[in-house]
C-alpha cells in the first residue's frame, strides 16, 4: 500500500487521500457531491443515533418535511432570501412541462416549516412547538471540499416556537451548550461557544451563536450553529397565537443545526500521518481483531481468534474480526487509516499464553493485557480522554492576544486563532477579512463581559472576540 502523504507535506492531498483511503467517501458524478461510503455512513449514524438522544432530551419532536419548497416562500423574508440566492437550487422544469413557479430544492427549512406553524399553532394550548428534523440540504457552493463544503450534504435542523422571548433565548442557549458537550464527550474535540457578529449571523435572525473548532491546520471550523429568529418569519407567514387573555400574539422562533461537515473536522482535528483517528465513543468499531496464523498453528490462531470475537461482543464492544487474506503489515496500515481506536493482535504466542497484544491508535503505542472487560473499557476511556486533551492542548496553545493590527496580521498568518477587543463594525470586517483572509468567528460566552479599546480602529469600546481563517 503507497505510503500516505505527510500533512506537514501538503495537508489538502492528505485530507483528500483520507477522506478516500480511509473508505469514508467516493466523489459523486456531480462536481461538489460525495458518495458516503459504508464507513463514513456508519460514523454518521453513531453521530446522529448519540445527538438525536440528547435533542429529545430537550423536549424535541423528530418530523420531515418535503425536499421541494415554493420559491415565493423564501422571498417572503427578505434577509433570508438575499442571504441564501447565490446559493440556491432552483427546479423550473417538472413532467416534461415548465413550472408556473420555480420551487427551491432545500437549502434549509424555516420557509417551509413556518407556513405550516402558522396553521399548526391557533392559542398559547399549542406552544411550545419543538421540533427536529434529519436531512439533506443543497446549497451551491463555488468552492467544495468533502465534508466540510459541498452542494449538498446531511444535517439536523431544530426549530422551535414560544411564547416568549425568555423561552427562545434560554432554548437557543440550551442548543448551543448541547453541541458544546457533544463533541466535547462524544467526538473529543474542544470547541468555544459564542456569539457571532453581525456578518456571521443567519440571514434573517436576531442574533446567532456557535461553537468553533480549531483545527491542526490553523483553520476554524463552524460546527453547529443557534439561532435566535425573533418574530422576523412569524410576522412574514403571519404565525399568530392567542394568549391567555384572548389578544393575538407573535411568538418567538429558534433554529439549530449541526451537519456532515463534523466529520470533515474530526479527520482534521484528529487526523495525524497514518489517517484518521477515531474517538472510541462515536467510531463505528472500536475493536479490530488481526489474526497471525503461520505453520501447523494456524488453526489455534484463527479458532481462538474467533473465540475472542465473540466474547468482545458478549461484552457489548463494536468489534471486526480481519479473516482476509491480506499480509498483516497491509491490514495494521489498513486499519489504521480508518482510524480504529484499538487493534487485536493475535499470533501463537497470544494463543500459548492467553493474553493480548494491542496497538492504541491514538498514541500509535503497543501493549499487553487480558480478555477483560474492564481493562479494555478504561483502556478505551483512556484514549477517548487523551484524544480530547490533545485538543484542548492544542487549542489553548493556538489562541493568542493581540491588541494591534500588525501583530494581528502576523499571527493569523501562523494559524492562530487571534483575540482582540473588537466593537462590531460589518464595514470594518470586510476590510480585514479581505486584507488578511480571517473572519469574526465569535464573540465567547466565558468573556462576554470583557470589555477594551477596539484594536482596528484604536477608537471606542469592543468585546473579546476571536478571528481566524476558516473553512
Amino acid at each position: 500500500m503507497k505510503g500516505l502523504t505527510p500533512r506537514s507535506k501538503d495537508q489538502a492531498k492528505w485530507y483528500q487521500e483520507v477522506v478516500q483511503r480511509a473508505e469514508l467517501a467516493d466523489y459523486g458524478p456531480v462536481r461538489g457531491t460525495i458518495i458516503f461510503r459504508p464507513y463514513g455512513y456508519a460514523l454518521w449514524e453513531m453521530i446522529q443515533k448519540k445527538l438525536d438522544e440528547r435533542i429529545k432530551e430537550l423536549g424535541v419532536e423528530n418530523v420531515y418535511f418535503p425536499l421541494f419548497i415554493p420559491y415565493s416562500f423564501l422571498k417572503k423574508e427578505k434577509e433570508h432570501v438575499a442571504g441564501f440566492s447565490p446559493e440556491l437550487a432552483l427546479v423550473t422544469y417538472g413532467g416534461g412541462k415548465k413550472l408556473e413557479e420555480p420551487l427551491v430544492v432545500r437549502p434549509t427549512s424555516e420557509t417551509i416549516m413556518y407556513a405550516a406553524f402558522a396553521r399548526w399553532v391557533q392559542s398559547y394550548r399549542d406552544l411550545p412547538l419543538k421540533i427536529n428534523q434529519w436531512a439533506n440540504v443543497v446549497r451551491w457552493e463555488k468552492r467544495t471540499l468533502p465534508f466540510i463544503r459541498g452542494l449538498e450534504f446531511l444535517w439536523q435542523e431544530g426549530h422551535t416556537v414560544h411564547q416568549t422571548k425568555k423561552e427562545a433565548d434560554e432554548l437557543v442557549k440550551a442548543a448551543l451548550l448541547m453541541y458544546k458537550d457533544f463533541v466535547q464527550e462524544e467526538l473529543a474535540l474542544y470547541s468555544i461557544a459564542g456569539f457571532k457578529t453581525e456578518s456571521e449571523k443567519f440571514a434573517g435572525a436576531v442574533y446567532t451563536t456557535s461553537i468553533e473548532i480549531l483545527l491542526k491546520d490553523g483553520k476554524a471550523l463552524q460546527a453547529g450553529t443557534s439561532h435566535m429568529l425573533g418574530q422576523n418569519f412569524a410576522r412574514s407567514f403571519q404565525l399568530q397565537f392567542l394568549d391567555e387573555k384572548g389578544k393575538l400574539r407573535y411568538p418567538w422562533q429558534t433554529s439549530w443545526g449541526l451537519s456532515t461537515r463534523i466529520i470533515g473536522g474530526l479527520i482534521l482535528a484528529l487526523g495525524d500521518d497514518k489517517g484518521l483517528r477515531l474517538p472510541p465513543r462515536i467510531a463505528p468499531i472500536q475493536i479490530v481483531i488481526v489474526p497471525i496464523p503461520k505453520g501447523r498453528g494456524k488453526k489455534e490462531v484463527i479458532d481462538w481468534s474467533r473465540q475472542v470475537y465473540q466474547e468482545l461482543k458478549r461484552m457489548g464492544f463494536r468489534v471486526f474480526l480481519d479473516e482476509s487474506d491480506h499480509t498483516p503489515g497491509y491490514k495494521f496500515n489498513h486499519w489504521e487509516m480508518k482510524g480504529v481506536p484499538l487493534r487485536l493482535e493475535i499470533g501463537q504466542k497470544e494463543v500459548k499464553e492467553k493474553n493480548l497484544t494491542l496497538l492504541r491508535r491514538d498514541k500509535n503505542e503497543r501493549l499487553t493485557g487480558q480478555l477483560n472487560y474492564t481493562f479494555l473499557s478504561n483502556l478505551l476511556v483512556e484514549i477517548q480522554d487523551n484524544l480530547l486533551e490533545e485538543h484542548r492542548r492544542f487549542t489553548s496553545d493556538h489562541i493568542v492576544k493581540v491588541d494591534s493590527y500588525s501583530a494581528f496580521e502576523e499571527e493569523v498568518k501562523k494559524g492562530n486563532l487571534v483575540q482582540v477587543f473588537y466593537q462590531d463594525n460589518p464595514e470594518i470586517e470586510a476590510k480585514i477579512k479581505e486584507e488578511t483572509k480571517a473572519t469574526a468567528r465569535c464573540i465567547p460566552l466565558d468573556t462576554f463581559e470583557e470589555k477594551g479599546t477596539d484594536f482596528y480602529t484604536r477608537k471606542g469600546e469592543g468585546k473579546v472576540t476571536l478571528f481566524a481563517r476558516a473553512y
